[in-house]
């Protein structure tokens, strides 16, 4: 399976493609306005860039996609999703129809993971955790190189896990779409954090505007990013507790937050249980394109383990 890889990145506003060669160049980029609310449509859309992407290619290709949500191992639909059209749909499945092969699917958290283990922040790592800080925030594992879902098909979603070693003016928390109080994502989203600005500031502040804002020495947006860097790394304290990996990936729309990467190790010593911390706290090294990156390696890989069982089963 060494031919091109093609992944697809899913989003609520756009869909994203690319295709990647097998030592990963970039063959070609295309992307459309997802058509949000119509379920057929998302997947004839998903379709078109594929047959487009493989027209150009002039050979067919493995195909891997990340969605919104999760598909159950139990029923094999989506939940989960904030693109609310995709749950309760058999994505995967209905994909494969259209397309008529097999589609490797996971979701966006998974996919950075997958493509940050395989050439990029955490190349060469044993275990990396990814996290994605932006609308919402999320997570996924890779282990020796093999993307970990889980039994419940849930590995990585650290982000409906309640806040760690909480302060009292913290508790209960914020209440989160998922029906509970005080989830890291109610902290640590972007959502989060503007909300936790406007309420410091009194007016909106999003981004860099937060950070040049700090920067300037303006008190109460110093202390918001204080904050956030805080809970940052208590959050990401539970993992290395529990998972202990080589290295903490961020992406999303948060991860360009400097702070994140000068003061979140050190802290980590504070709240870690080990005498000393050698895990790395990295942005991702693909940047916005490190979840569609991933899609493809995880079409490839899907196609890798057919293949290998094949044989397998052949020389049976």
């Amino acid at each position: 399976m060494t031919g091109p890889a093609i992944g697809v990145d899913l989003g609520g506003t756009k869909i994203e493609i690319v295709t990647l060669e097998a030592d990963g160049t970039t063959r070609g980029k295309r992307r459309t306005p997802t058509p949000r609310d119509d379920y057929d449509a998302t997947v004839r859309a998903v379709k078109e860039l594929v047959a487009a992407a493989e027209s150009d290619l002039g050979v067919p290709a493995t195909v891997g996609v990340g969605h919104p949500g999760s598909l159950s191992p139990r029923t094999g639909r989506v939940r989960n999703a904030n693109s609310t059209w995709l749950n309760d749909r058999s994505f995967g499945r209905d994909l494969e129809a259209a397309l008529a092969r097999p589609v490797a699917c996971a979701n966006d958290a998974d996919c950075l993971a997958l493509s940050e283990a395989t050439d990029g922040a955490g190349a060469g790592a044993a275990v990396v955790f990814a996290v994605i800080v932006g609308t919402g925030t999320g997570g996924g594992l890779v282990v020796d190189g093999h993307l970990l879902r889980g039994a419940n098909g849930i590995a990585g979603e650290w982000g409906h896990n309640p806040l760690p070693w909480p302060d009292e003016h913290e508790w209960p928390g914020p209440p989160c779409w998922c029906g509970k109080r005080g989830c890291i994502e109610t902290w640590l989203s972007g959502t989060g954090l503007a909300r936790e600005a406007e309420a410091a500031l009194g007016r909106p502040v999003r981004g860099e505007a937060l950070t040049a804002a700090a920067d300037a020495g303006e008190a109460g947006a110093e202390a918001v990013i204080a904050a956030y860097v805080e809970r940052f790394a208590k959050a990401t304290a539970t993992v290395l507790d529990l998972l202990d990996p080589d290295v903490v990936v961020v992406g999303g729309g948060v991860s360009g937050l400097g702070a994140l990467y000068r003061e979140v190790p050190a802290r980590w010593a504070d709240w870690v249980f080990a005498d000393a911390v050698a895990t790395r706290l990295e942005p991702a090294r693909h940047g916005d394109s490190s979840g569609v990156r991933g899609a493809a390696w995880l079409g490839r890989d899907a196609a890798l383990t057919r293949s290998a069982a094949g044989s397998t089963a052949r020389s049976g």
